[in-house]
């Protein structure tokens, strides 16, 4: 089944779990740390300028954004985490609903989970692969503005992080990944479509 990436549009954004739509057919969905690029990646994956709302502030992300694609499939913006300026309690808050989307959401197929490649494996970043290990969830990371860096140097990140990774989330997989220069779209588009092309029925 192909998936039509540009057709995603907007369906409804929910501060907690309880509120989501209905739990059915299949969805995936984007985590990472605040101004992460998980919002430019959203973007630039389903061919379109303003899907989910950019800022150079990080936690602009607040609730849990769902985008449709037809056909009961959805892509599910996560809220950003790790950003310091955040209240404790809101930052609590968030964590707590993050790990409970993770959690009891049965239509879940998996967790795209974005690390900036300058800064890669955070305290959270690592709570998130746990989380997704315990979960049995499928996790694939891209490591984001990778054009901040010279090759040589992200393809050793890459390397690294590989490696390392396994210590959470020993199935997880990843890739170099850049929305400004539209690096490794295609490789993150064939791992949402195995994911979303699974039978719903």
């Amino acid at each position: 089944m192909t998936i039509q990436f540009q057709r995603a549009r907007f369906l409804t954004s929910v501060p907690e779990t309880r509120l989501a739509p209905a739990d059915s057919g299949a969805e995936v969905a984007f985590a990472g740390r605040s101004n992460a690029g998980k919002s430019s990646a959203l973007n630039c994956i389903t061919a379109q300028r303003s899907l989910a709302r950019t800022s150079k502030t990080p936690g602009r992300t607040q609730q849990i954004n769902f985008f449709d694609l037809g056909e009961n499939r959805r892509l599910v913006d996560l809220p950003g985490y790790g950003y310091a300026k955040v209240p404790l309690a809101m930052k609590n808050r968030w964590q707590y609903h993050l790990a409970e989307y993770l959690r009891i959401r049965e239509s879940l197929r998996g967790l795209i989970l974005l690390m900036d490649c300058r800064h890669p494996l955070t305290e959270n970043d690592c709570q998130m692969l746990a989380w997704s290990a315990e979960a049995d969830l499928p996790v694939h990371v891209l490591l984001t503005k990778a054009d901040k860096l010279k090759p040589g140097v992200s393809k050793n990140v890459l390397a690294d992080v590989r490696e390392r990774m396994t210590d959470w989330h020993p199935e997880a997989s990843i890739q170099l990944f850049s929305a400004l220069k539209k690096l490794g779209i295609d490789e993150a588009r064939q791992h949402l479509s195995d994911w979303l092309s699974d039978d719903i029925s």
